[in-house]
């Protein structure tokens, strides 16, 4: 596979949990409009996430990140740039290896030149056996330099027993991921756990995981602007 300059690999968008392509639509908008390539989004859908629980569910998915990656890097004449907003990051770092998943190679090493993730629970150790699995097997930027790692985290809420309910919720849910909730993060997923050693790492203030009514996330057309000429503001 040829390479090209950072700015000319076409962009490939895999979501998270219980996500729907169209969640993703002013990302692709925008990511299309900074970049000037193409930008596709991996079709995931509700009973994908549904299966999501188990190896078979990952395998799943990412059989269909990997026709998408296939379709963009022979499309594009490169490797592609694979963002994954949260589980969605965590599946990408597994997609890079070549060693056999469930009897399937996928080595998307060979086509995916840059990973951005997005709010993913990259060093999570405590929830979730598939991602755990994945941080053990593959810790940190383990295919660097071949591929580059951009790690993507937002700091919105402080998570706090005696603070408000948003926070005390938020102190819970950072406590699931990481032991101690008295930290910063996006609203679910600690700075702290979304930033993967190695990987080039953007810490965004003010940043949600999910679409608000009141905060902008990883997919608001301002904020993409930002982590996007991060990623690409170093390219080797």
């Amino acid at each position: 596979m040829t390479d090209t300059s950072p700015d000319r690999c076409p962009i490939v968008i895999l979501g998270g949990v219980l996500s729907r392509p169209g969640l993703y639509a002013e990302m692709q908008r925008t990511l299309a409009a900074s970049s000037g390539v193409p930008v596709t989004i991996v079709r995931t859908s509700l009973l994908d996430w549904v299966l999501a629980v188990s190896a078979y569910g990952w395998h799943r998915i990412i059989r269909k990140l990997d026709d998408e990656v296939r379709r963009a890097a022979a499309a594009g004449g490169s490797r592609v740039v694979l963002i994954g907003h949260s589980a969605g990051g965590v599946m990408g770092r597994l997609y890079l290896s070549p060693e056999p998943f469930r009897g399937q190679v996928f080595a998307g090493l060979d086509r995916v030149a840059h990973l951005v993730t997005l709010g993913s629970p990259n060093t999570n150790q405590r929830v979730g056996p598939m991602r755990r699995w994945v941080d053990r097997r593959y810790p940190g930027a383990c295919f660097s330099p071949h591929v580059r790692y951009t790690s993507v985290a937002g700091r919105w809420l402080e998570g706090r027993t005696r603070g408000d309910l948003s926070q005390r919720v938020a102190h819970a849910v950072y406590r699931r991921l990481r032991g101690d909730g008295a930290t910063w993060g996006d609203g679910l997923v600690p700075v702290d756990v979304a930033l993967l050693p190695g990987a080039r790492p953007v810490v965004l203030d003010g940043v949600g995981h999910a679409p608000g009514r009141v905060r902008p996330w990883y997919g608001s057309a301002a904020v993409v602007r930002r982590w996007w000429a991060s990623a690409m503001s170093e390219w080797p």
